[in-house]
């Protein structure tokens, strides 16, 4: 089954009604990205990209005007384009013109969520600044914790990550920039980024990278590694107590589960949709009808074709039944 460029609507946590962009092909890996996140709902990834310059196959400006194109108009309500998917959307170095060719056809706001990995080059930056939103992450600010964490391809280097950042927010001109903060804990007990001490850690970074928002948030799907954990929503209102002395109420946002408003969709290829939203997410039985708005009674025999044809399977996880691409 073929690969969308432009796939969804995705009912968003922090974007409320997205449709997504996925600006790498996909050539047989099922993410293209420099970093291998322990946390990642898309899984482990063998190979990691080093650059911008070891992307084989980019997807074109004029594949992604034309994908939007034929698929915004079939979709009301949207709150956000995307640029996010299976890959890391800064390694296609044509992003800041699929960017404007994305705007001038439907004139919705865009975001790009990225992992932040490139932002130490003037390139890469100037491709971000073209978004109205940046999400970018940001899990420690120390370096070993941060390897920990998103096990990144050699010659990323996180100093060279927070000046970027900081470079970033210079932006201005209704250019946003929002830092992506998502704590994890371990079951073996071993630290990750939720103690105090990592806390003031990524409060003394944040200050000096100066964002306009900061979201904290904790896992929601199931992650890379087993082992890794969500932090209880207890905790994360005590780290977003912490950040809100710091650095006010308008600029933190604590990201917790929660339903958002449904649109219209016109369905043209349902077994398409469904697998292209579940290459780029695992999802449940709920999220899949609520995110392409489809009825839950269409939606069934859609994921039995899926399973019997091999191209899903279900997953458990604490967070409850997931379907995810094989």
């Amino acid at each position: 089954m073929k690969s969308r460029i432009v796939y969804g609507p995705i009912l968003s946590r922090r974007l409320g009604r997205s449709l997504g962009v996925d600006v790498i092909k996909n050539t047989g890996s099922k993410k293209n990205c420099n970093y291998d996140c322990i946390y990642c709902q898309l899984g482990h990834v063998e190979l990691k990209l080093g650059s911008p310059e070891d992307v084989k196959e980019s997807v074109t400006p004029k594949e992604v005007s034309e994908s939007f194109r034929n698929f915004y108009k079939d979709i009301e309500g949207l709150d956000y384009v995307t640029f996010s998917g299976t890959c890391e959307p800064s390694l296609n170095l044509s992003l800041g013109e699929m960017i404007r060719a994305v705007r001038e056809v439907g004139g919705i706001p865009v975001c790009v969520i990225t992992n932040s990995s490139l932002v130490g080059r003037e390139d890469v930056r100037k491709n971000l600044a073209q978004a109205d939103l940046v999400v970018a992450t940001l899990v420690s600010g120390n370096e070993n914790t941060w390897k920990e964490i998103h096990r990144p391809a050699p010659g990323i280097a996180l100093k060279e990550i927070i000046e970027g950042l900081r470079e970033l927010a210079k932006g201005g001109a209704g250019k946003k920039l929002a830092l992506e903060v998502m704590f994890l804990e371990s079951e073996t007990g071993k630290p990750l980024n939720s103690t105090d001490e990592e806390v003031e850690g990524l409060v003394t970074t944040i200050r000096y990278i100066c964002p306009d928002e900061i979201e904290i948030l904790t896992i929601s799907r199931p992650p890379a590694e087993k082992w890794v954990k969500p932090v209880s929503e207890e905790r994360l209102r005590e780290i977003a107590k912490r950040f809100v002395s710091e650095f006010g109420d308008e600029k933190v946002r604590l990201v917790l589960k929660g339903k958002n408003k449904r649109s219209r969709v016109l369905h043209r290829e349902p077994y398409e949709e469904v697998y292209a939203l579940l290459l780029r997410r695992p999802c449940t039985f709920e999220q899949i009808w609520q995110g392409l708005n489809m009825d839950p009674e269409s939606l069934s025999p859609v994921l039995k074709k899926l399973l019997g044809g091999s191209k899903i399977e279900k997953i458990d996880s604490e967070t409850g039944e997931y379907y995810r691409t094989k």
